[in-house]
C-alpha cells in the first residue's frame, strides 16, 4: 500500500508489513513474505512452547531457578540483565521480565529451559517454515562484538554508530540470524488469539503477558484511545526496529500485525522510526476495517 510505504520513507526506513482481520482473514501486506529479523520478537514463540510444555508435564511454572548475577552476560539494560544481585524468580515470572520488559537475561534462562530445537519443533509442527530461532540473546551479542571486533557491550554501542560496523553484523541478515515473515508472524498471533497455538488456558496466559509490555511507543503509538487495547512485542538490533501485537476495538474487531523496519541510519535514537510502526499498523488496519 503506497500510503504505508510513505509512512517508512518519511521515517527512513525499510519497512515490511503484514495486518490481517484475525477473525475475517482479510489481509494488508507490504513486503509481506520477505525474510525478516526478528530480534526479540523471538521470544514470543518461546514463550509459547515455555506453556506447552508445561500443559505436558515436562517442568513447572511456578519452579524457582536461581540466576546468578555471574551468569547475566546477556546485553540489554532491563530486567535481570540490568539488576547488579542474584535473584531467584519462577520460570512464569522470568517469562513475565523477558515479555513485559524484553528482558534477555531471563529470556536465555527458559531457552536454556525449552530447548532450541523445542522452539523450533512447534514453529515447524504450525507451518511457519520460514521461522526460526538462530540463538539465544547471550550468543547474538558474543556474534554482534566478535563482528564488530570489541570485547565489552559499552564498546559495541559506540561501535555501532559506524555504518562500516554496522554491516559486518551477521545477526542483521535474515539468513544467519534469528528470522521470519510478517505473515507468519501475523499467523502465530492469530492462532494464540483463537486459542490454537496451545491449549485455551496456555493461551490466554501469553495474550496476558504480551498485554503487559510496558513500551508505548511504537505500535500501541498508532492507537492512543482508552478503549483500544494494544498487546504486543517489540525487538530492537542496531538499525533495526520490530513489533509484532493485536490490536483489539470494543466492537469485538481483532487485528494481528507485524512491522519490521530498517533504517538508513544507525543512531540508536530515532524517534521517527519507532512511530513508524505504529503509524504504519493504524493505516493498515483501518483499512481493513474500512472493507469490514
Amino acid at each position: 500500500m503506497r500510503p504505508i510505504e510513505q509512512v517508512f520513507r518519511s521515517a527512513g526506513v525499510t519497512g515490511w508489513l503484514h495486518a490481517v482481520d484475525i477473525d475475517s482473514g482479510r489481509e494488508v501486506g507490504v513486503g509481506a513474505d520477505e525474510p525478516v529479523v526478528l530480534a526479540s520478537v523471538f521470544k514470543v514463540p518461546l514463550l509459547i512452547e515455555l506453556y506447552r510444555r508445561a500443559e505436558r508435564g515436562m517442568l513447572d511454572l511456578t519452579e524457582v531457578v536461581r540466576v546468578p548475577a555471574s551468569s547475566r552476560t546477556s546485553g540489554g539494560g532491563t530486567g535481570l540483565a540490568a539488576m547488579l544481585d542474584d535473584a531467584e524468580l519462577s520460570l512464569r515470572d522470568l517469562a513475565y521480565l523477558m515479555i513485559a520488559v524484553s528482558d534477555n537475561a531471563a529470556a536465555d534462562v527458559l531457552l536454556a529451559r525449552v530447548g532450541r530445537d523445542s522452539v523450533n519443533a512447534f514453529l515447524a509442527g504450525i507451518g511457519l517454515k520460514g521461522t526460526r530461532v538462530a540463538h539465544d540473546c547471550r550468543e547474538m551479542y558474543a556474534s554482534m562484538m566478535a563482528d564488530a571486533g570489541v570485547d565489552d557491550m559499552s564498546a559495541l554501542s559506540e561501535a555501532c554508530a559506524d555504518p562500516n560496523v554496522v554491516a559486518r553484523l551477521r545477526v542483521l541478515v535474515p539468513a544467519l540470524t534469528s528470522r521470519g515473515t510478517p505473515r507468519e508472524l501475523t499467523r502465530l498471533l492469530g492462532m494464540i488469539w483463537r486459542d490454537e497455538a496451545a491449549a485455551p488456558a496456555s493461551c490466554a496466559a501469553v495474550r496476558r503477558l504480551m498485554g503487559l509490555q510496558v513500551w508505548p511507543h511504537r505500535l500501541a503509538a498508532g492507537f492512543p484511545f482508552d478503549d483500544v487495547a494494544v498487546s504486543g512485542k517489540t525487538g530492537t538490533l542496531p538499525t533495526v526496529r520490530n513489533e509484532i501485537g493485536v490490536v483489539e476495538y470494543p466492537d469485538g474487531g481483532r487485528y494481528a500485525v507485524a512491522v519490521f523496519t530498517c533504517s538508513f541510519g544507525t543512531a540508536q535514537n530515532q524517534p521517527k522510526a519507532d512511530a513508524a510502526i505504529g503509524a504504519a499498523a493504524r493505516i493498515a488496519i483501518d483499512h481493513l476495517r474500512a472493507h469490514m
